[in-house]
């Protein structure tokens, strides 16, 4: 009852709002309507702002780059722009419903960022929405990369609010939240482990993505399942005119895409694949002689993409990811031998279809599988192990645009979750053993969404709406009462799809917008969001080993509320765009292992504790736009912490991603059609510890007392990095266009910390005993060079 009762009463507030607006309009009103579209490739154009001049109506194009706008009867001059191509404009007649598809042309790679605009971009004023972030896919390929591999989570560390995980890694916290609580999609596919190489490199492929947008505040109810924020990755379609080719040549990978039409005009396809190669490069330097020879390791990825455009109406898409990590190590001497592959699949099948002018819709099914093995041999003694993630998931999403003033989206997702614990199995000889340690667990995730993007006047707009979600974990399930040893005193059997635990609640959201002028606009926002599934690992990183867990009967949903506020202000003719936004997250249900926990084979919820955590502070962002030097400043002042009754003595203690201040600063300089230049550079208060305060000797034993939980900080992290991209003059015969990238990381060879360990020196019984604090740093200065083609 509850459920029907706040949407009924969303319903109500929306179409109040709709048919007071109809009322006072008495004039005729007609509908125009169609896409966005890339004018060379074909491709849709996400989120271009569709406006009206000297009108504060205007929408912006969704995630297949649909639009529409109602408006009364007369003479209209409507603008189409985007920051990556040149403004489209539009003089219409409007006493009719109308059609229009715009053609953009993009600006050339070179310039996309330094153009003048010939309309303002002021949508960091204009929107109701609060910390997001558009980054174009040219402005994340000229900032300086480690060894010349371009990456968005890397990227995106460079956002004010948004923390690197480490030294070179691909992880990212979000406004004091875990790595789990990011919500990342490729094409509507979760991805639940994006890196490579340990996390060193995102499975990202810079080749075939076409858009990405980051949320970190004000998490609109079309999005749900995390408390931090959202990654909405788009892979691109492919180009419906003509077959390009690309790719890159680097020092550990390269990369290969191809797309064209496969009928001119509705169809089209895209294959982009990458591999690393420092297991070739290795090989022929390690002689078969050598007990370590056929030892390596490489990864690999392959994006696909095929769509078909029946009509204006109606497009069908299919997508699909594919990655590995490899990793292998002989070992003659020891008669050992290990192979540890693991990685991501995901496949999106897509329909649009467009019931009349002003409703748009979208249905989409998802399978995703991240699968984790070890197999190792040793002798005639075989083991191996596994765990893992697999999901079903059907989606379906409305657009509904009545009128100038709103554009409603509303929608529901089921998704099946299959969880799969470390499951060891064996061989010795003709011996097989399987013990019965596989415990999969299963949970049916469901959620009805409404918002509505309102423009009350043309000081005030107001994104809001609500977002009701549920959990059941299900069975096959066995359940057991244990005693306060944690002994198994009883048990309940639970047979398929039989639910065992239920939660559920409502995600109010609400951004207002309030404009003081032209130029300056206020913004406030409130959030509520549940996650059921969850991240749990001993380390500060996110590797491959880690295992995702659902809310069971033990384990209850992480539930948090974020209140956010903050001022918009651009200059120059929107040439500079700033903010200041100030936010508090409260969060409940935390989850860590409790003290002197070991990995074992055992179910690990039996090890967690459960406690509280809240984090606040203020982010600035200085964002130059355009120009030939251009490029941003991003400063954050934060504080993060959590408070576990069984951790730290009950006491509060500041989190492992605790960072009082973080400051990026990227800048590009066009300095000709020939050269480009970047810099990046990044500091970072240095992430909290735990380190051992004395040292003692029981029974001739070694024995360390530890501090606080988190008592202690490594050194500030702190570094440069350099580019240069090279564009050779191209002759109008060539075919082939290229370009070089040199890029350097860590300029001036800064030692950063990874991390501390304590080396014993001398005898204790002579009292010569010294222990020493040693740090351990992964990467000194590393020059690279990529060579990128196009053809």
């Amino acid at each position: 009852m509850r459920k029907i009762f706040f949407v009924v009463m969303l319903c109500s507030c929306v179409a109040g709002g709709l048919i007071a607006q109809n009322r006072s309009v008495m004039n005729e009103k007609f509908t125009l309507n169609g896409y966005v579209r890339d004018s060379l490739s074909g491709e849709t154009v996400i989120g271009a702002s569709i406006m009206v001049n000297g009108r504060t109506a205007g929408v912006i194009s969704n995630q297949y780059g649909f639009y529409s706008i109602t408006l009364d009867s007369g003479t209209y001059v409507i603008s189409a722009s985007h920051i990556s191509y040149a403004t489209k404009i539009l003089l219409l007649d409007l006493d009719s419903n109308t059609s229009f598809n715009f053609e953009m042309v993009p600006k050339p790679a070179a310039l996309s960022e330094v153009i003048v605009y010939s309309k303002r971009r002021d949508g960091n004023v204009r929107n109701a929405q609060m910390g997001k972030i558009e980054l174009s896919m040219n402005r994340i390929k000229s900032i300086p990369a480690i060894f010349g591999e371009v990456d968005i989570l890397k990227a995106i560390q460079l956002i004010p609010g948004i923390q690197s995980a480490g030294e070179g890694n691909a992880g990212f916290y979000v406004r004091g939240g875990g790595p789990d609580q990011n919500l990342i999609m490729l094409d509507d596919a979760v991805v639940y482990n994006t890196g490579h190489l340990f996390g060193f490199f995102s499975i990202f492929n810079s080749d075939a993505i076409k858009d990405a947008s980051l949320i970190k505040g004000g998490m609109p109810a079309q999005y749900g399942g995390r408390l931090s924020s959202v990654l909405d990755i788009a892979m691109k379609d492919g180009n419906l005119n003509k077959t390009e080719m690309e790719g890159g040549i680097g020092l550990i990978a390269s990369r290969f895409s191809i797309q064209g039409p496969i009928k001119k005009e509705r169809s089209s396809f895209m294959i982009s694949a990458r591999r690393t190669y420092a297991d070739a490069l290795a090989k022929p330097f390690i002689k078969k002689s050598s007990s370590f020879h056929g030892s390596g390791y490489y990864f690999y990825d392959l994006n696909a993409k095929v769509n078909y455009k029946f009509s204006e109406k109606d497009r069908l898409y299919l997508s699909g990811y594919f990655g590995r990590d490899v990793f292998k190590f002989n070992d003659k001497d020891q008669a050992f031998m290990t192979n540890i592959p693991w990685g991501n699949s995901t496949a999106t099948l897509r329909w649009n279809h467009v019931f009349n002018r002003r409703l748009f819709a979208n249905i989409t099914l998802v399978y995703n599988n991240y699968k984790f093995l070890f197999n190792a041999m040793q002798d005639n003694l075989a083991l191996n192990l596994s765990s893992g993630i697999r999901d079903g998931n059907v989606k379906i999403d409305f657009d509904y645009y009545p009128l100038p003033q709103h554009k409603l989206k509303f929608g529901g997702l089921l998704t099946y979750h299959k969880f799969v614990p470390n499951v060891v199995s064996g061989h010795q000889d003709s011996v097989i053993f399987s013990p019965n340690n596989e415990n999969n667990k299963f949970a049916i995730e469901n959620a009805l969404y409404l918002q509505d993007d309102w423009e009350v006047s043309e000081k005030i707009k107001v994104n809001y709406g609500i977002r009701w979600s549920g959990f059941t974990q299900i069975g096959p399930y066995v359940k057991y009462i244990r005693d306060i040893n944690r002994n198994k005193t009883d048990s309940t059997a639970y047979k398929s799809f039989q639910p065992v635990k239920t939660y559920g609640g409502p995600e109010p959201r609400i951004t207002v917008r309030y404009s003081l002028n032209a130029e300056t606009s206020l913004k406030a926002a409130i959030t509520r969001n549940y996650q059921y599934i969850h991240l749990v690992s001993n380390t500060g990183n996110t590797l491959p080993t880690d295992l995702w867990v659902p809310s069971t009967y033990i384990v209850k949903p992480q539930l948090s509320w974020l209140y956010s506020a903050g001022i918009f202000k651009n200059f120059s003719d929107n040439e500079y765009e700033t903010s200041l936004e100030m936010y508090y997250k409260n969060m409940k249900n935390q989850i860590e292992y409790g003290n002197g926990y070991t990995p074992s084979l055992s179910d690990p919820e039996t090890e967690f504790v459960f406690g509280k955590g809240w984090s606040y502070g203020a982010e600035l962002f200085i964002n130059k736009v355009r120009g030939r030097f251009n490029g941003w400043i991003g400063y954050t002042l934060s504080w993060t912490w959590r408070k576990f009754a069984d951790l730290n003595n009950g006491e509060k203690y500041p989190a492992k991603y605790d960072r009082r201040h973080d400051l990026s600063v990227v800048a590009n300089f066009e300095q000709n059609k020939k050269w480009k230049f970047g810099a990046v550079f990044v500091f970072g208060t240095g992430n909290a510890i735990t380190l051992p305060e004395s040292f003692y000797f029981i029974s001739g034993v070694l024995t360390q007392e530890y501090s606080k939980l988190n008592q202690y900080r490594m050194k500030p992290y702190h570094r440069l990095d350099l580019s240069a991209t090279y564009t050779p003059e191209q002759k109008r015969k060539k075919k082939i266009q290229s370009y070089w990238v040199f890029s350097i990381y860590n300029v001036y060879s800064r030692l950063n910390p990874y991390f501390l360990y304590f080396k014993q020196n001398g005898n204790p019984y002579d009292g010569s005993l010294q222990i020493q604090a040693k740090q351990v740093s992964l990467f000194p200065i590393l020059p690279s060079v990529t060579w990128n083609f196009k053809f």
